[in-house]
């Protein structure tokens, strides 16, 4: 069934933009005037997100922000993180093994360039400054074994620190709110959310949904809901009827006709309180909410380009090696996910295919307006 056509005018929006319209940038720093703790939701592996990731940690430290969280990073090897970034030299391979620890298939030079960003700003720095951190969030999962069908019995193996969410939510009050720091975190998109709560069918629940509440943003906003902040990265949804299998526009194509508006303009702005907020969706996230609108989704929100222009991430070559392969094997992340390649080669392709915009957006439908509805 194709997307709804939005029936409201979008002069409102565009006033709204034309007053309050910032930069992501400045948007990002004006949050932190009133938050300590800002979760970016991202669609993995999308380049710009990155780009836009590197290109605050300068102004987050001129503004007070001095770390920049990391789901993809364990914190086994936070003590080797933190030489690594403020070392007279970069290493290069030691930021490859780092992050290979944590997940060896994240063979992604953005998400590398992230450390080396740290470590290049941190050596501009008088020597007795306080340096900029990367702050890892996660801990090293043990895959090695591990089978398709997951068990509470496996899973303890798997997640032998317990749920991951629960750890590093306890991490970040551990490192950032118990005192009193400030921390931009770039996380998934389901463990950003903060006030709303996730859907899942069950047939056992009142109204065949129950609602998922354990996620990162979420605990941390049960814990200091005034101190932490939402920001959703612009990115496809999952449809209300067909899952992941088919992508829908946000807001049903509403915030890119808008921003066609702005050829080239980059923009954050908030939802909560803001004509955008209003605006009705009917993708998955809507599943078991009546008059769902954006707002109840995320605070914030960011536009950095059109989904046309989308690109994945760039590969590392030198990540996955012959000689590094027995353990990448071994190690293989979500193998309930995604098959255990049996050879280097497939491997490879996996992660090629991972970062194939092309392809991950073919199921995306075009929202009515731009396929030649009534606007």
């Amino acid at each position: 069934m194709p997307p709804a056509l939005y029936t409201g005018t979008i002069e409102p929006l565009l006033e709204y933009l034309r007053r309050h319209r910032q930069t992501p940038e400045a948007y990002l720093l004006h949050v932190f005037k009133s938050r300590d703790v800002v979760l970016l939701a991202e669609e993995h592996a999308i380049r710009h997100n990155l780009e836009l990731a590197h290109r605050m940690i300068p102004l987050l430290y001129q503004a007070g922000v001095y770390a920049f969280g990391m789901e993809f990073g364990a914190s086994e090897d936070q003590a080797e993180l933190d030489r690594l970034v403020t070392g007279a030299a970069y290493d290069e391979n030691a930021a490859r093994q780092i992050m290979f620890r944590y997940n060896t298939g994240w063979a992604y030079q953005e998400y590398l360039e992230v450390y080396r960003t740290a470590w290049a700003f941190n050596r501009s720095l008088p020597a007795a400054a306080r340096k900029f951190r990367i702050l890892n969030l996660s801990y090293q999962y043990n895959w090695a074994g591990a089978p398709v069908v997951r068990t509470p019995a496996n899973a303890q193996e798997i997640y032998h620190r317990g749920p991951v969410d629960a750890y590093r939510a306890a991490l970040v009050r551990r490192e950032i709110l118990d005192k009193n720091e400030k921390i931009l975190i770039l996380t998934g998109t389901p463990h950003a959310f903060t006030r709303y709560r996730i859907p899942f069918f069950d047939f056992n629940a009142p109204d065949f949904v129950r609602f998922e509440e354990r996620n990162l943003g979420q605990l941390l906003y049960q814990h200091a809901p005034e101190k932490v902040f939402c920001v959703l990265l612009h990115q496809p949804f999952d449809s209300l009827s067909e899952g992941g299998a088919r992508k829908v526009y946000p807001a049903r194509g509403v915030i890119d006709q808008v921003m066609a508006q702005f050829p080239g303009l980059a923009a954050g702005f908030d939802l909560f309180g803001s004509p955008f907020g209003n605006l009705p969706d009917d993708s998955y996230y809507t599943s078991g909410y009546q008059d769902f609108q954006l707002a109840q989704l995320a605070d914030g929100y960011i536009y950095l380009q059109p989904f046309t222009a989308y690109q994945g991430c760039t590969l590392d070559d030198a990540f996955l090696t012959e000689a590094n392969w027995p353990e990448a094997q071994r190690q293989f992340p979500d193998p309930d996910w995604h098959r255990r390649p049996q050879t280097l080669s497939e491997y490879w392709q996996q992660i090629c295919s991972y970062v194939d915009i092309q392809q991950r957006m073919a199921g995306l439908e075009p929202p009515p307006w731009l396929a030649g509805g009534k606007r």
